[in-house]
């Protein structure tokens, strides 16, 4: 990959007012989710052009780039294929990080998805204007580098709205937004969900309730008995000056995460098996979700929901340990607040009301967002009325951020034939496509094309809801 300063000089040449402003924009904190609609908070003022940069290594000899920071602050990449089919794919990142925005996220997001660009299809990524779980924000910042796009770069035949990991709410929820006629002519033709996080905040987010509180009955260490002691559904404090790495050498104490499993004591193997039978992640997992359950939380829980928790575990019976009753009797209890939770659902949970095909993909073992989660959307869509504009398909996967490179070109070209020729793809007809596309692109097709995934409620425990 060429050298940040590539990348960077052409933010650095925006003029210095612009520049902090959008800086501000970024770095302001979000107490208050846009309101539903159609999108009003993208501007309809002329963006400044996009401008020449270095493309990732990989498709510098097939492509030319362009980046550029928008008005509300967020920082953008585009990739031109010098052989173009008409087709432009609008990413929404998954995560989502912290803090402000950085122009390098873009330019990890390109590199991720050369894919896209070495099959011919322009690319577009923003790194959206803040950061943290504001899917509406997100999705409006998708819809206005879009905009950029047809406005200064050039005007697609086709726009495939791709949102992967949690980016998959941010597209499911702006294809929403700039649907039904809110954008004319109509702003996406079709939508490719991946790795998708797609049963909202109000439910995606519950079994990282139930890892704090386990995780905390077992190890006692987050917090400290010396420290002060918070409700785990905050994540933690406003103030709390924990890091990550400081996270990470508790969860290490206590679990041994850091050695293999046959260096574990005793002890440590009993606890990380508890939490893997009980929570049904795989014990990799366990870091990354408990940091999830700790900095994304205080940050929704501070920045989006009027310092009030979204997040509850009342009425959850949790199963699997070596003794049930005991768990379930010591284990911390909390209620999710009403206006809290109804607040977080209004921005981050999908409506189903799509009006163009959609297509995703998931992994049947990915560890970060559950199979589980596909057959909730599948509900959302049918109870939408849009059922019928809904394929899912299903991988024998066990990875999350990226499956294979044969994968998406298989997925986008089943898609776009969909759009053109009204043919309905289906679960056997992509996996009969795929290895078609080997040669190309390597190996890696594993579609599993008779694969249902099980309800939510089988993988992640009911409770009581406001």
């Amino acid at each position: 990959m060429h050298s940040l300063s590539a990348f960077l000089a052409p933010a650095l040449r925006l003029s210095v007012p612009a520049l902090a402003a959008g800086l501000l924009a970024a770095c302001a904190p979000m107490k208050n989710p846009p309101a539903a609609g159609v999108g009003t908070a993208v501007p309809a003022s002329k963006e400044a052009a996009p401008v020449a940069t270095a493309c990732p290594k990989d498709i510098e000899a097939i492509a030319r780039c362009l980046s550029g920071q928008d008005s509300a602050g967020a920082y953008y990449l585009i990739a031109m294929p010098n052989q173009w089919n008409q087709v432009l794919v609008m990413h929404s990142h998954g995560g989502p990080t912290l803090g402000a925005p950085k122009p390098e996220r873009a330019v990890e997001d390109l590199e991720r998805w050369s894919i896209m660009v070495r099959a011919g299809y322009a690319w577009a990524g923003s790194t959206f204007r803040q950061g943290g779980v504001a899917v509406r924000a997100a999705a409006e910042d998708t819809e206005r580098l879009r905009r950029i796009f047809v406005s200064q770069v050039a005007q697609p035949r086709r726009t495939i709205l791709h949102g992967q990991s949690w980016g998959a709410s941010v597209a499911a929820m702006g294809a929403d937004m700039f649907g039904h006629g809110a954008v004319s002519p109509r702003p996406y033709d079709a939508v490719l969900l991946t790795s998708g996080l797609l049963a909202g905040g109000s439910r995606s987010y519950d079994f990282r309730t139930d890892l704090r509180v386990v995780y905390q009955h077992l190890c006692n260490n987050h917090p400290l008995p010396n420290e002060a002691q918070y409700p785990l559904n905050i994540g933690l404090p406003a103030s709390a000056k924990m890091t990550g790495a400081e996270l990470t050498a508790r969860v290490n104490e206590c679990l041994g995460l850091d050695k293999p499993a046959a260096q574990r004591t005793p002890e440590q193997q009993r606890k990380v098996k508890t939490i893997v039978d009980v929570i049904r992640i795989p014990a990799s997992s366990i870091q990354s979700h408990l940091n999830w359950g700790t900095f994304h939380y205080r940050d929704v829980v501070h920045l989006r929901t009027g310092d009030a928790s979204p997040f509850g575990n009342m009425g959850a019976r949790y199963t699997g340990s070596p003794d049930d009753a005991a768990l379930n009797a010591a284990v911390l209890r909390y209620k999710a607040d009403p206006q809290a939770l109804a607040r977080f659902a209004e921005d981050t949970d999908p409506t189903g009301r799509i009006d163009v095909p959609v297509l995703t993909v998931k992994g049947v073992d990915d560890p970060t967002a559950f199979v589980e989660l596909d057959a909730f959307f599948k509900g959302t869509m049918d109870r939408a009325g849009s059922g019928a504009r809904l394929v899912q398909t299903f991988t024998q996967h066990n990875t999350h951020s990226y499956l294979s490179d044969p994968t998406y070109p298989t997925l986008m070209t089943a898609l776009l034939r969909w759009v053109d020729e009204g043919a309905k793809p289906t679960p056997e007809g992509i996996a009969q496509q795929c290895p078609a596309n080997e040669a190309k692109f390597g190996k890696g097709c594993a579609f599993l094309p008779a694969y249902v995934p099980k309800p939510l409620n089988s993988r992640v425990v009911d409770r009581d809801r406001p």
